[in-house]
């Protein structure tokens, strides 16, 4: 059986422990920095104006962990409110039996019932099997954008702030 529960702060070393099981997957394991501080903080503060800058749900099939989706609020200029799928992950033991999609009906589910225009998502263009698995529920790759970021001593630059350096 699959349950779709919304994460609670004790979830936070099992949402770290997905995460960086997702990052293994997307070949990228060495760039996770999120501290599980960071996760309560910015996931389960008490102010959800000014601290709750995500929120997530965990799926589990028969009491045992087998994936998450993790999401926030974003606005989009020409439709209004809006979802942004950070991530989805189920564990490789899990997948097939549904759990992904359970995870991405209840993102959509809650998009609808906030009255969201849209709900989008990224996926790196060599992960064919989600891409076969996102346009099986009719989800639209958008070919003619591309991601743009800026981070680290870029993003200080850019934004003309000196940061010291960390002992």
């Amino acid at each position: 059986m699959i349950l779709i529960r919304p994460a609670v702060p004790a979830d936070i070393p099992l949402i770290r422990a997905l995460i960086q099981e997702l990052a293994e997957y997307e070949r990228e394991p060495h760039s996770v920095h999120i501290t599980e501080e960071q996760l309560l903080r910015d996931g389960f503060g008490k102010n959800p104006e000014d601290s709750r800058y995500f929120a997530c749900l965990i799926a589990e099939i028969d009491g045992a962990p087998a994936g998450f989706a993790l999401y926030f609020p974003i606005y989009s200029t020409w439709q209004g409110r809006s979802l942004h799928l950070e991530d989805l992950f189920v564990r490789p033991e899990f997948r097939g039996q549904g759990a992904g999609k359970a995870l991405l009906r209840q993102v959509a589910a809650i998009a609808v019932e906030r009255g969201c225009a849209r709900l989008q998502w990224d996926v790196l263009e060599w992960n064919k099997p989600a891409i076969d698995f996102y346009r099986s529920l009719d989800a639209t790759m958008l070919d003619d954008w591309r991601r743009m970021r800026v981070t680290g001593d870029a993003l200080s630059k850019l934004a003309d702030v000196k940061i010291e350096a960390k002992a």
